[in-house]
């Protein structure tokens, strides 16, 4: 099942469910104080059973390895072993992750992309490993998780129907 392998390639990359998790819990525990990881964790499960964010971490984490084992053509190799700043194409892949759940995932991921916390600091450190890929799928699935459970708890729900202003007040 493509499932099944898409965790056994995250895991051979050295990164869990409950990693991811972890992101997403810290995305959404200000907006949600009952907020556990558990939820946190299911919401990953269902991300990630999606065929096209399994088709992404695929690619991704294919390329990663490729160019570890310098095996792709010049100078792609070269670009993704420097983890060149204008090669946008790991975010873009990322990107096709992020928006599964809504827009606010695209927000959630620019803002794991810039901060690099707990996986994606380690993944993102440039120490023997290439993950120019997979740090950016990882923060595109924690953000598409968030986005998921955000989602569950809509804000508009705390407002009682009549406080919200029609729009056509004519």
């Amino acid at each position: 099942m493509l499932y099944d392998h898409t965790l056994r390639l995250l895991t051979q990359r050295g990164v869990t469910l409950m990693d991811i998790a972890e992101i997403a819990y810290e995305l959404q525990r200000p907006f949600n104080r009952h907020l556990q990881k558990e939820q946190c964790l299911a919401s990953v499960e269902q991300v990630l059973k999606k065929r096209e964010v399994q088709h992404a971490l695929i690619t991704g984490i294919a390329l990663d390895t490729l160019a570890e084992e310098k095996c792709l053509p010049h100078p792609l190799q070269l670009m993704l072993e420097n983890d060149e700043p204008l090669y946008g194409l790991d975010e873009i892949l990322a990107l096709s992750i992020t928006n599964v759940y809504g827009t606010i995932g695209l927000t959630s991921f620019g803002y794991l992309d810039k901060i690099k916390v707990g996986v994606l600091r380690e993944l993102n450190n440039h120490t023997g490993n290439v993950h120019v890929f997979l740090d950016d799928l990882v923060a595109g699935v924690a953000a598409a998780a968030s986005a998921r459970i955000a989602h569950e708890n809509p804000d508009l729900e705390q407002y009682r129907e009549s406080e919200i202003e029609p729009l056509d007040k004519a």
